[in-house]
């Protein structure tokens, strides 16, 4: 999970794109970069941390241009925490291209192979990005036509993109001397949406992975950018668009709703808020059904994903709603740190209970999910040392049993604590009298119901089925591997930042 922003605007763009990382910070607290293009020439800064303590004052003025890109990370699948692997990254061959993605390929070391054995290419990172950054040019040299490129020949190099790329990826790209483009894999899979606003120089337009970074800038949301589509904004601020994979349908990943995205944005005609509201109430059935509401004294989220579904929870069984944890704003989400002693040394600074709430009472907690059990766990104890006389947990998700392979931190299956357990077994493992969760049925009917037209999502950490169909038994055990030796001899990330200031000659 990766935050991207691709903006052409009139002005100079660093302001918009720095603003844009700071609505999409929950999408990657790992590493964050922005490159602008001015004069035909790239201007590039990028590295690990916050979006806040990557950029200074003389980083800002070193990003001139009117166009550009911006990207805040976390590492997935077995990849490393360092700033050679920050993104946006470069080429400068056919064009000068600079890209970012949100996603993560399935294919990757089949592509590699292909990068050196027939397209000549070198790839300088273990990132799955920076091979499809290379596949795109790649694909462009090909389509060129008389040494310039048009929409059309940039549209068919994106077809043949896709024809090669397997997995999630959803790209923005900047083409030196011609302008933005962004594309969403076939599957929709992860999210992209296009915004646009009108300003006293004219229409200017921006792309995103959640709404919330076009609104938070003073764009309107036009709409979500269509699985397999392209679009390509000139330098100009004209806008082509063409469909170009062969069978695209939308599968869009079902844990953006549970807990990635945030509650304001809209994601494929979806209300993350609304989705969370419907989580709650379809829970409430759960434990209705379960006869457990005359056990329940009061309910509490933990903050802040799942509070739309606990009020509405508590709403619909007519009990009390309590916020019995405080939340310690400055620390990151525990759930895409990286590393199990991080994540658990963190909760405890993250969360902390008010006593009052709890002591005597029967307390049902609220999450919007279970992954790898130790937050679970460490809320319990917080829970009980706190008083609390029954200690109830509800997921607003299903049990995550698989690994997410589309660019999700959750890719061992031996670290999910439902993989091969029983719920009951599980509710042992975290301390809980009773743990409920939600009905994969449930969760998929709670999004559906706000878009009839989404009919497939991509659920696979649920359910084990993995919507692009080359995802085997051997790939699974070969990410796992990887993450464990990424964890065994350990990454340390680098202190200085990437500064570029590249001269690139018009094509």
């Amino acid at each position: 999970m990766c935050g991207v922003i691709g903006v052409v605007a009139k002005t100079p763009v660093n302001q918009l794109l720095y603003d844009g990382l700071l609505l999409l910070q929950h999408r990657g607290q790992d590493a964050a970069g922005i490159a602008t293009i001015s004069d035909n020439s790239f201007h590039m800064h990028k590295n690990m941390g916050f979006v806040r303590d990557v950029f200074r004052t003389r980083n800002m003025r070193d990003l001139p241009g009117n166009i550009g890109i911006a990207h805040c990370r976390y590492p997935t699948a077995g990849s490393s925490s360092n700033a050679a692997l920050a993104q946006p990254f470069y080429v400068n061959s056919p064009f000068g291209i600079s890209l970012a993605h949100n996603g993560n390929l399935t294919n990757t070391a089949q592509l590699k192979i292909d990068m050196y054995r027939q397209d000549l290419r070198h790839i300088n990172t273990e990132s799955d990005s920076e091979v499809l950054l290379n596949v795109l040019a790649h694909e462009l040299e090909k389509a060129t036509r008389n040494y310039r490129l048009d929409p059309a020949a940039i549209f068919q190099a994106v077809a043949r993109v896709h024809e090669r790329l397997r997995g999630a990826y959803a790209v923005v790209a900047l083409i030196a001397g011609y302008g933005l483009l962004a594309f969403r894999d076939p599957f929709g899979i992860r999210p992209l949406c296009l915004g646009r606003r009108g300003s006293g120089h004219g229409e200017e337009h921006m792309v995103a992975s959640e709404s919330v970074a076009l609104e938070g800038s003073g764009f309107e949301m036009v709409r979500d950018v269509a699985p397999g589509e392209a679009v390509f904004i000139d330098l100009d601020g004209n806008v082509k668009t063409q469909q170009c994979a062969r069978h695209p349908s939308l599968n869009p990943c079902i844990f953006e709703y549970v807990y990635l995205a945030r509650p304001d944005s809209s994601l494929d005609g979806v209300s993350v808020y609304a989705a969370r509201l419907k989580l709650g109430e379809f829970l409430a059935d759960r434990i209705e059904a379960l006869g457990l509401t005359s056990k329940i004294d009061v309910v509490m989220p933990i903050p802040d994903s799942s509070r739309p579904a606990a009020m509405q929870l508590a709403m619909k069984l007519k009990l009390d709603y309590r916020e019995g944890f405080i939340k310690n704003r400055y620390i990151g989400r525990t759930f895409i740190m990286p590393g199990q002693a991080l994540r658990k040394k963190t909760v405890r600074q993250k969360l902390n209970a008010i006593a009052v709430e709890f002591k005597g009472k029967n307390v049902l907690i609220v999450d919007d999910s279970i992954v790898r059990g130790t937050t679970s766990r460490e809320i319990v104890n917080m829970a009980r040392e706190a008083g609390a006389s029954k200690v109830y947990f509800a997921s607003a998700a299903p049990p995550v049993r698989f690994a997410n392979v589309y660019g999700i931190d959750m890719p061992t299956r031996h670290e999910l604590i439902a993989n091969e357990r029983s719920v009951l077994e599980i509710a042992r493992e975290i301390g809980a009298d009773e743990l409920i969760y939600q009905d994969l049925d449930a969760l998929e009917r709670a999004v559906r119901e706000l878009n009839p037209k989404l009919t497939s999502f991509e659920a696979s950490c649920f359910s084990g089925c993995y919507v692009t169909g080359d995802v085997t038994t051997e790939y699974l055990s070969g990410v796992e591997s990887q993450r464990d030796q990424h964890r065994d001899t350990g990454d340390e990330a680098e202190e200085d930042g990437v500064q570029l200031g590249l001269n690139l000659a018009a094509a």
